[in-house]
């Protein structure tokens, strides 16, 4: 099966965050999208394995994925060596990806940086003849990069203001992870109110400087191009 876009992402909720606007803008334009996680972020404070899961099942529905899959990397030290390499080789050279998003190349969790290298040396190594997978060999077009808690300046935005409130739907799919007044469980950085305010606020802000409500930022990992000037927007 073909994607039109795949996300990496080290741990399930981070491709809602990082980018769930934009995810659900292009399903909603027909194209194909899918979500690998790297771990099910087991070793989180609230929630366990088995809980985020089921959440990830949820917001799949919601961002309408044409594949979500989970490949039980250890969650906080899963490691960018030849046998992590190989098996996203093989997901890439399956599902042959336009385009691939992953991880901020430096952010508060140590797995995103990880994660993020991990899929540039793999999207670089799967379009390698020699490496040898019984698959086609294939390389995307282009990886970009989603934010995530830590502030970077994106290199461009993408207008997600008529789909922020489904984005937001899915992020309360998790409600192990995120600001629930019914939760027992102990209090985490990115459980208060607090941050799901902030969530709003990055995507105002960055809309701000847009010139629309609101907006999902990138960083690319490869210069871009366009054809002609008009096609900057």
């Amino acid at each position: 099966m073909k994607l039109d876009i795949l996300v990496f992402a080290a741990h399930p909720d981070d491709a809602e965050l990082g980018c769930g606007g934009t995810i659900i803008k292009h399903t909603s334009n027909k194209l194909k999208v899918g979500v690998i996680d790297f771990t099910k972020g087991e070793l989180g404070t609230r929630g366990s394995a088995k809980v985020r899961i089921n959440e990830a099942n949820t917001a799949s529905n919601i961002m309408k994925l044409t594949i979500r899959e989970n490949l039980s990397f250890d969650d906080g030290f899963f490691v960018n060596d030849d046998k992590h390499k190989k098996i996203l080789i093989q997901k890439i050279r399956k599902y042959k990806p336009d385009i691939v998003l992953t991880n901020a190349p430096s952010d508060r969790h140590p797995d995103h940086a990880r994660a993020s290298q991990l899929t540039i040396d793999a999207c670089f190594l799967a379009g390698l003849e020699k490496i040898e997978t019984n698959q086609e060999v294939w390389r995307p077009k282009a990886i970009y990069h989603y934010i995530q808690f830590n502030n970077i300046i994106p290199d461009f935005v993408i207008d997600i203001s008529l789909f922020f409130d489904q984005k937001i739907k899915a992020v309360n799919a998790y409600e192990s992870q995120f600001f629930n007044p019914k939760s027992k469980e102990s209090d985490t950085i990115i459980s208060s109110k607090d941050f799901l305010d902030s969530i709003a606020y990055r995507a105002k802000d960055l809309g701000r400087q847009a010139s629309c409500k609101y907006a999902e930022g990138f960083i690319t990992h490869q210069l871009s191009k366009v054809n002609l000037l008009k096609d900057f927007k």
